[in-house]
């Protein structure tokens, strides 16, 4: 690289996106600059809820305890009928964690809640971000990225390796880019604010006039503060009072309470709902993600995840581009990031049709994101050929309880965590493979370091004697060969970076 760049990695945009990437850049000792043009961290619960695989995501990065302490579960939905009356049912299917998905029930956690445990975490390893700090312009080359940064200091040029937008729905970065940002409006507008109130209790996310569009309204206790999350859709025209008495006597006209009292509004916003996806996830050195990529109406609670794991899946390229690797790598974030944001768009746009038409928020396996993956991938290798009902690379590699050699306890979960690429060898010759940069290996066999006692490991990637499996730093499998294909793994690990 350059001897004159300022840091390797600018991310403009310090929302959950940007905190997540940073986190990664950090713990793999990647220099960049974390900048973001608010004065301070955004105040508001806007994302809540957290699904399964983000949560592995979380544990990966040493924060998913944290956010659990700080945030809840889900209460349930308690509908009311216009006599008063109520019916309280789950908002999703409630299922047992497994060994292979330890992490089966939807978490609640306000954003700027979860934004706060991510900074901490950035601040563990050396890191924060700059607020009050914005990027006005920028310009590329062959060999990097100058950045023009202001603020409060004056203006600021960066010469950098790469720059990633992760700042929003309306992302200066997308827009620098000339970047088409099609889809449509929903034609629902709604009103989104944080509230203390009295007359609810925590119990229950209140919903009153289920069905009706012009009166729906709802009160979602947000874990882990004293607050509720007002939702309601609104007229397409027009401006909303945010000040308490107004909105109590809003709420009143809506639900025909009037013990219902809004004390304090901490956060607001009315805004209309879209569904759009970006034509292009790169251009150049130039990266967008998240929001800036992707704007999702709020049903299913599939915006921050999909955000979040955009950054999760760029990081580990990012860093082995900036170590060695081919800048082809580079290529697959867009390649296998983008159809999970048209998937979910679609996902999402299904349940607010299903929310306008049926009065259902109920959601099912489909949100939790454990079953996406990128079995099409240029990353993906069997070889040979697997059948389709075993894990395929491509997949979600699944957790599995073990025991080491020692006698301790672990799961592959833990063997996984850290910035490293991990293979396990099932009934292998050991010295097969020879140690690599980055790669950790783990037999399961005669010698070998790890006791799949319980069968679990064979049991979750439908693996025989003589299989190995490469489990990519974001948690995906990169590859299955068996042990006649070990040229093919070598030439694998080889095209993403990791030197013998």
């Amino acid at each position: 690289m350059n001897h004159e760049l300022t840091a390797e990695v600018l991310i403009a945009g310090a929302g959950a996106a940007g905190l997540t990437l940073a986190i990664d850049l950090a713990r793999r000792n990647v220099a960049f600059r974390l900048i973001d043009k608010l004065p301070s961290p955004f105040a508001g619960s806007r994302g809540k809820g957290i699904q399964p695989r983000s949560q592995e995501v979380f544990e990966d990065l040493g924060v998913i305890d944290r956010l659990v302490a700080v945030g809840g579960t889900y209460p349930p939905q308690r509908e009311y009928r216009e006599n008063g009356s109520y019916q309280d049912s789950p908002l999703m299917e409630q299922h047992e964690a497994r060994p292979d998905e330890p992490y089966l029930i939807q978490l609640m956690v306000p954003q700027f809640l979860t934004e706060a445990v991510l900074r901490e975490r950035l601040a563990e390893l050396g890191h924060r971000p700059h607020f009050g700090c914005e990027l006005t312009a920028f310009e590329q080359d062959a060999d990097g990225v100058t950045a023009h940064v202001m603020s409060t200091d004056g203006e600021e040029t960066l010469r950098v390796g790469y720059l990633v937008g992760t700042d929003g729905g309306r992302s200066y970065v997308r827009h620098a880019l000339d970047i088409e940002f099609p889809g449509q409006t929903l034609g629902v507008r709604a009103v989104v604010a944080d509230v203390r109130l009295e007359g609810l209790g925590t119990d229950a996310w209140h919903r009153f006039s289920e069905g009706s569009m012009e009166r729906l309204t709802s009160f979602c206790p947000l874990r882990g503060t004293d607050m509720f999350q007002l939702q309601a859709p609104i007229p397409m025209e027009g401006e909303i009072d945010f000040s308490p008495e107004a909105l109590t006597a809003w709420v009143a006209a809506r639900t025909g309470r009037r013990d219902i009292v809004i004390r304090e509004v901490l956060w607001a916003s009315a805004y209309d709902m879209n569904a759009r996806l970006a034509d292009k996830y790169q251009v150049g050195r130039v990266f967008i993600g998240g929001d800036a990529a992707h704007i999702h109406p709020p049903t299913g609670g599939q915006g921050l995840n999909t955000s979040v794991q955009d950054a999760y899946n760029l990081g580990w390229k990012l860093a082995a581009v900036i170590q060695g690797a081919s800048e082809k790598l580079l290529a697959t974030y867009e390649e296998e990031r983008r159809p999970i944001a048209a998937e979910m768009l679609g996902l999402s746009t299904k349940l607010l049709q299903a929310a306008k038409q049926r009065g259902d928020m109920r959601r099912g396996r489909e949100t939790h994101q454990l079953d996406l993956g990128y079995p099409d991938s240029s990353l993906s290798l069997n070889q040979p050929a697997r059948s389709p009902e075993l894990v395929m690379a491509g997949d979600r590699a699944p957790d599995a309880p073990v025991r080491g050699a020692a006698g301790q306890p672990t799961r592959l979960f833990k063997l996984f965590q850290g910035p490293h690429w991990t293979l396990i060898g099932y009934q292998v010759e050991r010295e097969a493979i020879a140690p690599r940069r980055d790669l950790h290996i783990h037999t399961i066999g005669v010698r070998g370091d790890i006791i799949d006692e319980g069968g679990y490991v064979r049991d979750a990637y439908g693996v025989s004697a003589g299989d190995w499996v490469l489990v990519r730093p974001d948690g995906y499998v990169g590859a299955i060969v068996s042990s006649s294909e070990l040229a093919a793994l070598s030439q694998y690990l080889d095209g993403v970076g990791i030197a013998a």
